[in-house]
C-alpha cells in the first residue's frame, strides 16, 4: 500500500457535489482520494493531480479524466491556467509524506528505518538532510528546530550536532539519532526525535513556504459555491488553514469593509476540525494526528 487515504469518505462526501465538475487533488500519492473522487464523477468530470514525487508516477489512473503533474502545488495557478480550468469546483489537500515515503528507508524520513539523510520529496533536485544537518550553522539550525520542530532545547540540540560533525559527518538516519537522543527529555525521546525530523524535512522541502503559496491562490482559483478540504498533521500546518478559512489570509488578521463586513471569500463548514474515527484510528495508526478542516468559497 502506497498510502492509506485518510479521512477518505469525510473528504469527498463534503468536496464533490456536482459529478461533471473541475476537482484538484494537490498531493495524489497512490491515488487513494483520486481514485474516490472519480467514482463520484461522470464523463464530464475531471481531475487534475499534483505530486512533485516521481514515485507517484507509477501509481497514475488509467483514466481520460485525469491529468497527473508532477510538480510543486505551489504552481497550482500556472498549471490550472495552462489546462484552462479555472474555476474549479474543489480542492483537496492531504498534507505532510506518504506512508510510502516513510516506509522507504532509502528516502531518510523515517526515524525507524535506517537511510541515508536526503528527505527530499522531489528526489531530481535542491538540498538534502545531510546538507543541512553538516553545512548548516549553528544560528541556522537553531532557528530551523525551534520553527520548525518547536522544540525547546533548540540550541543544546544544535550545539550537539556542530560538535559531532566536527568529528565526522552525519550520514544516516541512526547517526543523525544516535546525537539528537543525547539531547532529548528522558522518556520523550521517540517524540523529540519525530520533531527535529520533522524540522529538517519542512526545511528539505521548503514545505511551509509551499503550503503558503499555494493556499493564497485558493480564492482565485476556486469558484463561488466550490469547496475546499484540506488534512494536515501538525500545527504549524493547521494554524495557516484555520487563519485562511476564518479571516481569508494566512496571518490571521480580521480585515473589514468600510461597512464592518468581514472580507473573507471563505465560509468554514466545520466549526472545528474533523478527527478520524475511532475504528480508524485502530486500523491506521498514522492518522492519529491528522486535521480535516473544510470551506466553502463564498
Amino acid at each position: 500500500m502506497y498510502h492509506n487515504p485518510i479521512l477518505l469518505k469525510e473528504c469527498i462526501d463534503n468536496l464533490v457535489k456536482n459529478p461533471s465538475g473541475i476537482y484538484i487533488d494537490l498531493t495524489y500519492g497512490g491515488g487513494g482520494h483520486a481514485r474516490a473522487i472519480l467514482e463520484r464523477l461522470n464523463n464530464y468530470g475531471r481531475i487534475i493531480a499534483f505530486d512533485l514525487d516521481e514515485d507517484a508516477l507509477a501509481n497514475k489512473i488509467d483514466d481520460p479524466r485525469i491529468v497527473f503533474v508532477n510538480q510543486n502545488y505551489r504552481y497550482l495557478w500556472n498549471y490550472l491556467r495552462f489546462y484552462d480550468a479555472i474555476p474549479v469546483d474543489g480542492v483537496l489537500a492531504d498534507l505532510g509524506i506518504s506512508s510510502h515515503q516513510i516506509d522507504d528507508g532509502s528516502r531518510g524520513f523515517s526515524i525507524r528505518n535506517e537511510g541515508f539523510l536526503d528527505m527530499r520529496m522531489d528526489n531530481r533536485s535542491g538540498i538534502t538532510a545531510k546538507d543541512v544537518v553538516n553545512k548548516y550553522p549553528e544560528e541556522k539550525l537553531t532557528k530551523m528546530f525551534r520553527d520548525y520542530g518547536e522544540i525547546d532545547k533548540a540550541y543544546q540540540l544544535s550545539n550537539a550536532i556542530i560538535k559531532q560533525r566536527s568529528i565526522k559527518p552525519i550520514e544516516t538516519t541512526s547517526e543523525l539519532k544516535e546525537v539528537v537522543e543525547k539531547v532529548a527529555p528522558r522518556n520523550k525521546e521517540y517524540k523529540f526525535v519525530s520533531q527535529v525530523f520533522q524540522a529538517i524535512r519542512i526545511e528539505v522541502n521548503k514545505e511551509l513556504e509551499s503550503l503558503e503559496e499555494m493556499l493564497i491562490q485558493l480564492s482565485t482559483v476556486v469558484k463561488p459555491g466550490g469547496v475546499i478540504a484540506i488534512i494536515s498533521y501538525h500545527s504549524l500546518e493547521d494554524r495557516l488553514v484555520k487563519n485562511l478559512f476564518k479571516t481569508g489570509n494566512i496571518e490571521g488578521e480580521e480585515r473589514k469593509d468600510f461597512y464592518g463586513q468581514k472580507l473573507t471569500p471563505f465560509k468554514p463548514l466545520t466549526r472545528k476540525p474533523i478527527l478520524p474515527s475511532d475504528v480508524e484510528l485502530q486500523n491506521n495508526g498514522r492518522s492519529r494526528s491528522a486535521k480535516l478542516r473544510i470551506a466553502e468559497r463564498i
